[in-house]
């Protein structure tokens, strides 16, 4: 093995299949209360399952309650987008909501698409 292959792996090493792309919702909770967070999780959680699209991998809350984030993945941003966005609109917690795809690992210069749901 040489010095580059020990420094940053060999391609061997490398994991097979599609690059991985995110979605990230963040949005206005305002409550420490996180039944509803709860019950919108679940239904995410349901529909990524069922449309194999990719994988709900959870959320994060502020200690306060104020802001949260759902944090899906998948090898295509956009049909992971297609298949939450009823979900999305049909949820009163998500007026004013926005929307990060990133089309690749999350870095610098990873391309991104940003979208503003109505409030």
């Amino acid at each position: 093995m040489g010095l580059l292959s020990r420094i940053f792996g060999s391609r061997q090493s490398r994991p097979a299949g599609p690059p991985v792309q995110e979605i990230e919702v963040h949005f206005g909770y305002g409550s420490t209360n996180y039944q509803h967070l709860f019950a919108l999780e679940d239904v995410l959680r349901r529909v990524m399952s069922d449309s194999a699209v990719g994988k709900y991998e959870g959320h994060d809350v502020t200690a306060d309650g104020s802001d949260a984030y759902f944090y899906l993945y998948g090898p295509d941003a956009e049909a992971i987008y297609r298949v939450i966005s009823p979900v999305l609109a049909d949820s009163s917690l998500m007026r004013g909501a926005t929307v990060t795809m990133w089309f690749g690992p999350r870095k610098w210069r990873t391309p991104k698409r940003v979208i503003h749901l109505p409030a």
